[in-house]
């Protein structure tokens, strides 16, 4: 029984204690996921509780697993009408931008870190990506109210640049090998490129395709089963832990049967819980909250599992040089990235500082760090303590700063009820999304601007350059015009704001 009885108790009371300490470090503004990470540690072999653990197998197919659940819970969550806005630069930042991050984020390895090019660009690849478990947790417990364009960006990116960075990975892993001797998979009959390409489009099309396709299945089979558990005697809710354990068993289905043809598992499973919850709103809904409970699960169990497996004495002596690369991914790659890359998409400035800052990244590059140990990658063992040190920067600068940073740059929107804080943002002035620009000038002596035959919200949209969402703000004039409310793509009502001003004559 002690075979049982005592790992059972010791991985019930880290757990236990972990969930307390993190209660109480979100007070402090500190991620959950930092608590768990740094209780990994300390139960570890340099830790207080003295547990040796080097597992490497079970930490990448936990860590994997756990990924695959998260990245559900998070599709399940995700409105399809988001799309509309952020879809395609997540899009362009979840490819390009990975690739883009990776690049920049080697050249500062081979600088401050001295490493040969293929294992900065292993490093590059290996952090390249944003986490959807920290973004989509972190978003959520802030208390933050992004506009669309921004939190669908951020979310839809997280959830959809794995399989680049996958990718990148397992290539690079290869190129390390061969460079030093080691076993490297042969470059085929199309070669080293052609068979880059197109293992790229199968990981990204077999992944897209069977997500869809699962998640119109899921979809009508929750249709099919929600009226059941809603005719039952406790209600609905009762049903909804068994509607998620059949989301979470078909979408760990779904993901490992992806994988073994050859796509990507994570993409898969993202789209089929974006597919499922656009095709049976209301049939996912009581489900969501026992996903929730899975999700937190899964993240605890990864990150302290994570966590064990690092030797924090392994980092000293190259803790200077990965702090220096966590900097520059943080400061220079990533908001260089994220700057280009929206670009032809007209984001404000203070919104691509936002994306810039919450490039979030967590478990993903631990994950994905573990590779290069099963494959044998000479360094591979400097390349996971780098990848741990700048998790441990972004949750700890990032992660705790989600909320201030929006406050800073005025990306926070003002709750429904707080009629004050709407004042501040939209104006005191309530207008029809309909009505013309030209009655809105005569009325308020505002100069006419070019189309002012057009109603209010075509005007928006066309002076934004974009789709228009909720928290926009364009110039009419002197005075400024704000986006207050929509339905779908429609602008219904446009707050406008006046400048302050004293009137000459007045004062005289």
């Amino acid at each position: 029984m002690d075979l049982l009885v005592l790992p059972l108790l010791a991985a019930a009371l880290l757990v236990f204690f972990s969930v307390l300490a993190g209660l109480f470090s979100a007070r402090a503004g500190f991620s959950f996921l930092l608590v768990f990470l740094l209780a990994g540690i300390l139960a570890g072999e340099d830790g207080p509780g003295g547990i040796v653990f080097d597992d490497v197998n079970l930490s990448f197919w936990v860590g994997n697993v756990a990924l695959a659940v998260i990245l559900l819970d998070g599709g399940l969550r995700t409105d399809f009408a988001t799309f509309r806005t952020g879809l395609k630069p997540a899009l362009l930042l979840a490819s390009v931008g990975v690739v883009m991050s990776a690049a920049l984020t080697a050249f500062g390895a081979w600088w401050l870190m001295g490493l040969d090019w293929r294992l900065a660009m292993l490093l590059g690849s290996i952090v390249g990506s944003t986490d959807a478990a920290a973004v989509f947790a972190l978003l959520r417990s802030s208390g933050v109210r992004l506009n669309e364009r921004v939190a669908a960006t951020l979310e839809i990116e997280s959830g959809m640049n794995d399989p680049m960075a996958v990718y990148l990975t397992i290539a690079f892993i290869g190129i390390a090998l061969a460079g030093t001797g080691g076993t490297a998979a042969d470059g085929g009959a199309l070669g080293p490129w052609g068979e880059a390409i197109k293992a790229l489009v199968q990981q990204f099309g077999l992944g897209g395709v069977i997500g869809g396709v699962a998640g119109v299945a899921l979809a009508a089979l929750l249709k099919r089963s929600f009226p059941r558990f809603a005719a039952q005697q406790q209600g609905a809710a009762s049903g909804g832990g068994i509607l998620a354990l059949l989301c979470v068993s078909m979408g760990l289905a779904v993901f490992a049967a992806t994988s073994w043809v050859g796509g990507s598992g994570f993409l898969a499973v993202y789209v089929m819980g974006v597919t499922a919850r656009a095709r049976a709103r209301e049939a996912v809904a009581p489900a969501l909250s026992a996903l929730d409970g899975y999700a937190w699960l899964s993240q605890a169990a990864m990150f302290l599992l994570l966590g064990l497996l690092l030797t924090p004495h392994q980092l000293l002596p190259g803790l200077a040089p990965a702090l220096g690369v966590a900097a520059f991914l943080l400061l220079v790659a990533r908001p260089l990235t994220v700057w280009l890359c929206l670009l032809p998409f007209h984001f404000e400035r203070r919104e691509v500082l936002y994306i810039s800052w919450v490039g979030l990244r967590g478990a993903v590059p631990i994950v994905l760090a573990v590779f290069p140990l099963m494959a044998g990658v000479p360094g591979a063992r400097t390349l996971f303590n780098a990848a741990f040190v700048v998790v441990l920067t972004s949750l700890i600068l990032q992660g705790s700063t989600i909320a201030l940073a929006a406050r800073k740059l005025g990306l926070n929107l003002p709750e429904a009820d707080d009629e004050s804080a709407r004042r501040l943002v939209f104006g005191d002035f309530a207008l029809e999304g309909r009505t013309p620009v030209a009655d809105v000038c005569a009325f308020y002596g505002l100069p006419e601007p070019p189309n002012a035959d057009w109603p209010l919200e075509r005007w928006i949209g066309h002076a934004l350059h974009r789709p228009p969402v909720v928290g926009d703000h364009v110039q009419l004039g002197s005075a400024e015009l704000s986006v207050r409310a929509m339905e779908g793509a429609r602008v219904l009502i446009v707050g406008l704001r006046l400048p302050a001003r004293v009137d000459a004559d007045d004062g005289a």
